[in-house]
C-alpha cells in the first residue's frame, strides 16, 4: 500500500501538529490526516471522529488498507463531545464553516482551559471565528494561507488564553506586522478589499434602513482593508 497523498490545505495541517502529539481529528471524514500523520511517526496516537457513521466507517477502511487501526480510536458523536480533554494533545477541526468550529469550541468543556492547540480551517465565515476566538478565551498564535485549486484555505493556530482584541478590519484579514512572512498575503487582502467593496456598493442601492445602518459600519472596514493592503504592500518594497 502507497504511503497517503494530502491536498495542499491538508498537508498545511499536517506541518502544524509537533512530533508526538496525541491527534484529534474532528469531522475526520475518510481519516486522511491522521493516517497520514501515524504513516510518517510524528503522532503517536489519533481519534478520529465524525457526526456520521457513513464517514466513520470510511474512516475505519482507510485505517485498516494502511495497516493503523490499532493507532486510531474512532469516535462516532457531535464535535468534540466524543473526545475527553486529557486524551489529546492537538486537535484538528477543519472542513466546516467558521461558525460551526466556533459553536464545537462553545460546547467542549475543557476546549478553553489546559494547554491543548486548536488547528482550525474554516470553510467559510473566517472573520467570524476570528472574533469569536478573541471575544471567548481563546489566543490565535498564528495564521497561514494555502492555495489549493484556485481556492484560498486559511488555517488559523489557538491555544486556550487572552489576546489583544481584534479590529474589525483584524476579524475579516487576521493581523499583520512587518517582518511577517506570509507570501499569499497580498493577493488575500486584495480579494478581501474587493469583496468589501461589492458589498458597500450592494448596500448602497438598497433602501432597507437596517442595510443604511450596516453602510456605515462596511464603508470604514472597507477603508481599514485597503489601509492594511497599502501598509502591506509597502513593508514587501
Amino acid at each position: 500500500m502507497r504511503p497517503i497523498e494530502l491536498t495542499p490545505r491538508l498537508l498545511a495541517l499536517a506541518r502544524q501538529v509537533p512530533k508526538g502529539a496525541r491527534f484529534a481529528d474532528v469531522g475526520t471524514d475518510h481519516a486522511r490526516l491522521p493516517v497520514w500523520l501515524l504513516e510518517w511517526g510524528i503522532i503517536q496516537s489519533a481519534i478520529a471522529s465524525d457526526l456520521r457513521t457513513g464517514p466513520l466507517e470510511q474512516a475505519r477502511e482507510t485505517a485498516r488498507r494502511h495497516g493503523l487501526t490499532a493507532k486510531v480510536s474512532f469516535r462516532l458523536g457531535d464535535g468534540l463531545a466524543p473526545i475527553r480533554g486529557n486524551e489529546v494533545d492537538v486537535c484538528a477541526i477543519a472542513g466546516m464553516g467558521g461558525e460551526t468550529i466556533a459553536a464545537i469550541l462553545g460546547a467542549c468543556p475543557w476546549a478553553a482551559s489546559g494547554e491543548h492547540i486548536f488547528l482550525l480551517q474554516p470553510m467559510t465565515s473566517v472573520e467570524e471565528l476570528r472574533g469569536w476566538l478573541w471575544r471567548n478565551g481563546f489566543r490565535i498564535t498564528g495564521e497561514e494561507l494555502v492555495m489549493e485549486g484556485r481556492t484560498m484555505y486559511v488555517l488559523l493556530a489557538a491555544i486556550p488564553g487572552s489576546m489583544v482584541p481584534l479590529t474589525p478590519a483584524e476579524e475579516w484579514a487576521g493581523r499583520q506586522y512587518r517582518g511577517m512572512v506570509s507570501p499569499l498575503r497580498g493577493a488575500y487582502l486584495e480579494r478581501l478589499c474587493r469583496r468589501a467593496v461589492r458589498t458597500v456598493e450592494g448596500l448602497r442601492r438598497s433602501s432597507r434602513a437596517e442595510d443604511q445602518a450596516r453602510l456605515a459600519r462596511m464603508e470604514v472596514l472597507a477603508e481599514s482593508l485597503v489601509q492594511m493592503k497599502e501598509e502591506w504592500d509597502t513593508w514587501q518594497r
